[in-house]
């Protein structure tokens, strides 16, 4: 009886562990082979190089912009996603707001519902140094006296383009939060009342420990996210001006599709799958360490 189980269990499993293979590992293998040659979209035989498209990539300055890029939009995202929709979902589990929490669920959540080519092509308006309003708030609290185009200046561009991804990705995370609130038994709130303990310490020290898986997989999820980062940059910069808001993700584009160098950027891809798969691994292990702690 358990060895027909067992076969069926396979019999079940084999069709999508056979999509997972053909549709994920090939590719990751095959690209990580024609890194290793020059060849282009048109060309009909590829010249094996070794390991010159990893020497100019590690030579390459604007692998460094892109790099740093990705990092600020993690470290962004970190505490948008992570810490700010994780106080956000503790306001919203607060007594006194929770009648009110429907609405403001709906509020934060439709953001993630839209098209990322919608968000960037709105955010353009809203950034427009003629027509946008954020010049007009900045002029009103003193902070600008004149318009600034915040998409168009390379010290501003990266920042404002990931402003409108925490936009529309906060409100998702809060749900996950929520979710993951109320999921702790309200002994422990009840006890921590008893203790003389506020609505403050009674998240800090009660509701954060209880929710530590969660914030891990957000945190996983948002910093595999921010290295892989394409839409936001294409549409509403397409890494300019010039390579200020050039990300990893962007620049392979450019490489493979723009400039035909597909081994080069089969090089940035191998780059973009390290960078993810090893903060993927320290940030699992991180979380082994504080959960078992």
């Amino acid at each position: 009886m358990y060895k027909k189980q067992t076969r069926a269990a396979y019999v079940f499993l084999f069709p999508g562990l056979l999509l997972i293979i053909l549709f994920i590992f090939v590719p990751v293998v095959l690209n990580f082979i024609y890194s290793f040659y020059r060849w282009s979209a048109f060309s009909i035989s590829k010249e094996f190089i070794g390991f010159e498209n990893y020497i100019t990539l590690f030579k390459d300055e604007i692998i460094y912009v892109a790099i740093k890029n990705n990092i600020i939009f993690a470290v962004l995202s970190l505490i948008f996603q992570v810490f700010v929709a994780m106080v956000l979902a503790g306001m919203l589990e607060y007594k006194v707001i929770r009648r009110f929490q429907p609405f403001f669920r709906t509020a934060y959540f439709i953001p993630s519902l839209m098209s990322i080519t919608v968000s960037g092509l709105l955010f353009q308006l809203i950034y427009s140094p003629r027509t946008g309003f954020i010049n007009k708030i900045l002029e009103i609290l003193g902070i600008a006296a004149e318009n600034i185009d915040l998409l168009g200046k390379g010290s501003t561009a990266i920042y404002a383009v990931t402003m409108v991804s925490q936009w529309q990705y906060t409100g998702y995370a809060v749900m996950l939060f929520l979710i993951a609130m109320q999921k702790v038994p309200e002994e422990y709130y009840e006890a921590a009342i008893m203790d003389g303990a506020g609505f403050v310490k009674r998240f800090i020290f009660v509701t954060v420990p209880l929710i530590k898986e969660t914030i891990m997989v957000n945190m996983v999820i948002t910093v595999i996210g921010a290295f892989k980062v394409f839409d936001e940059i294409y549409v509403m910069t397409q890494g300019g001006p010039g390579r200020a808001s050039e990300v990893l993700g962007t620049y392979l584009f450019r490489s493979g599709f723009r400039n035909d160098v597909m081994g080069y950027a089969s090089a940035i891809a191998t780059l973009i799958f390290v960078i993810t798969f090893m903060l993927s691994l320290l940030q699992i292990k991180l979380s082994d360490i504080k959960l078992s702690g």
